[in-house]
């Protein structure tokens, strides 16, 4: 049985003010806790109109070498409403894109903005930002990782059923940074994980290794195999992700040829549980990783999902900014 997670004291909660989210191996279960409960609360008070302004005269720098559409308009839109500002910085609009040292433009935007959102490639290049800045730094997407995603999905998955603990989720597909993050996260939340991939797409062995402590830590089940099915059999959540991520266009073809028997459809997801929930971090491509009838049907809650990406990263926001 899984362990159930402690709620922080209000004293405890300073621990959150400065920190770094980059990903999930350094939040404890009950500081995960608390970003989940306080985006509940954001998002309630969005909803009935009430202001909620934390960050009054405090920026944003937002650094992107990745495409986005969700990431850059949640990003934002959640520092205008929570009272602050954004500013948007492309990778070739930074003096990183014609080869500053990550260390030098660390040190620099600590003396200009409260807070750094990256959205890029390596992740290595995260983690040396957050070194060398005197700020936060939120990681909104790397090659490895994307923990605002997944508490987003969290979120989400405990609107639906009310609770957390003891869920099963299934995870098929490419074990990228979607799978990473879910893996990482799932234990500290007491939820079950099962990952279903192809021979040689599997999940980072380094993150797969830190997170069967997190399992045995937390006693949570955690599943790695090549069975689809064995990975939906009654599961609460199937999640999937796009076969080939940004940057593997060139892997396309080939891709779609080993991952022909990894489709989430109707065959799939009749192992699952029958008042199971769809959900996909989108973009989705309708008839390759999931067909329409499934994302577009009554499991689906790919829109609620996205929509729970602006009142997590307030959340992330408020606690590391405010």
């Amino acid at each position: 049985m899984a362990k159930s997670v402690p709620m922080v004291r209000d004293w405890q909660l300073n621990r959150l003010k400065g920190r770094d989210f980059i990903d999930f191996a350094d939040y404890t279960p009950a500081e995960l806790e608390y970003l989940l409960n306080l985006a509940e609360t954001i998002k309630e008070k969005q909803k009935k109109g009430e202001m909620y302004q934390p960050l009054l005269g405090k920026t944003l720098g937002m650094f992107f070498t990745k495409a986005s559409t969700r990431t850059r308009v949640s990003f934002e839109v959640g520092m205008f409403q929570l009272g602050g500002h954004a500013l948007f910085l492309s990778g070739s609009d930074t003096q990183i894109g014609r080869g500053e040292p990550i260390s030098d433009t660390a040190r620099v935007m600590s003396r200009y903005v409260d807070g750094i959102m990256i959205r890029t490639f390596g992740h290595d290049d995260v983690v040396e930002l957050a070194e060398h800045a005197d700020i936060p730094v939120i990681n909104a997407l790397t090659d490895l990782h994307h923990p605002c995603q997944v508490l987003a999905d969290i979120l989400t998955l405990k609107e639906y059923k009310g609770k957390l603990q003891g869920l099963t989720v299934a995870y098929v597909g490419d074990g990228n940074n979607m799978a990473n993050s879910w893996i990482q996260a799932a234990p500290k939340f007491g939820l079950n994980m099962r990952v279903a991939t192809p021979t040689g797409y599997e999940c980072d062995p380094a993150v797969v290794e830190q997170t069967k402590k997190f399992a045995k830590e937390y006693g949570t089940e955690l599943v790695f195999t090549n069975d689809p099915v064995e990975a939906v059999q009654g599961a609460d959540l199937v999640y999937t992700d796009v076969w080939a991520s940004m940057g593997q266009e060139a892997e396309q073809e080939e891709r779609v040829q080993k991952f022909a028997d990894y489709q989430v459809n109707e065959a799939l997801c009749s192992h699952a549980k029958p008042d199971y929930l769809f959900m996909h971090c989108l973009p989705a491509h309708r008839g390759e990783e999931v067909t329409a009838e499934i994302i577009d049907g009554p499991h689906s809650v790919i829109f609620d999902e996205a929509e729970n990406r602006l009142h997590v990263q307030k959340a992330i926001l408020a606690a590391t900014l405010g």
